[in-house]
């Protein structure tokens, strides 16, 4: 399974996001991650569908929406308006995650679910046929910057180990604290799909991004 990077635009400069978007597409980026926070179910606020709209208009990348939001069913509809390609919300925010992944697929988007560093594994598993992805955070969800977890790494290769008995072609993806020091070790555990933030952007992004991928490919 190919490894993707999916970059994090919560830690861009917003001033140049624009630019900072162009930089890791120059870089070979295929995938932009969207932190969509609604200072309810996390404590950070961060942004909405007007930005997500904007940068649907000018870039052509796979848009990953992950909605740190409550009562995500309430705003599907409009996230997919938007221009999101994968819609993924958080189990613990969800009255009926299946409702939430049937309302997704209605609207033709790929499916994903999140958990957060304290939910068990095993609470994905009456969902892993509907999704195309699963993000395991290995960082308190709400703040960019954290360093990662080292034990949430025991969920994915638990949830790896899961896919490749039910689902071989689900994607997994973990967002926090991954850096180049590190992230053999979230490949390793069986992560494909990575998501950096402060890694990347902060400085040259498309060198930082370039330098991500390369190290993706060995």
């Amino acid at each position: 399974m190919q490894n993707i990077l999916s970059p994090s635009i919560l830690a861009a400069d917003f001033w140049r996001l624009g630019e900072e978007i162009s930089a890791v597409e120059r870089a070979g980026a295929k995938v932009l991650h969207i932190d969509v926070m609604d200072g309810v179910f996390v404590p950070s606020i961060s942004f909405g569908m007007p930005v997500l709209k904007s940068i649907r208009k000018r870039t052509d990348l796979f848009l990953d929406v992950h909605l740190m939001i409550q009562n995500p069913e309430n705003y599907v509809e409009e996230f997919a308006d938007c221009g999101a390609d994968l819609i993924n919300f958080h189990l613990e925010a969800a009255r009926d995650p299946a409702a939430v992944l049937s309302l997704i697929r209605a609207r033709g988007k790929k499916a994903g679910i999140t958990i957060k560093p304290g939910t068990p594994v095993s609470a994905v598993e009456p969902y892993l046929e509907l999704v195309d992805m699963v993000l395991v955070m290995t960082v308190e969800p709400g703040f960019g910057g954290q360093a990662l977890i080292p034990e949430c790494l025991e969920k994915v290769r638990e949830l790896r180990d899961m896919a490749d008995r039910r689902k071989p072609e689900l994607a997994i993806e973990v967002d926090g604290g991954v850096k180049p020091s590190n992230l053999a070790a979230v490949l390793e555990a069986g992560a494909n799909v990575i998501v950096a933030g402060s890694a990347v952007f902060g400085g040259d992004a498309e060198e930082k991004a370039r330098d991500f991928i390369a190290k993706m490919a060995d």
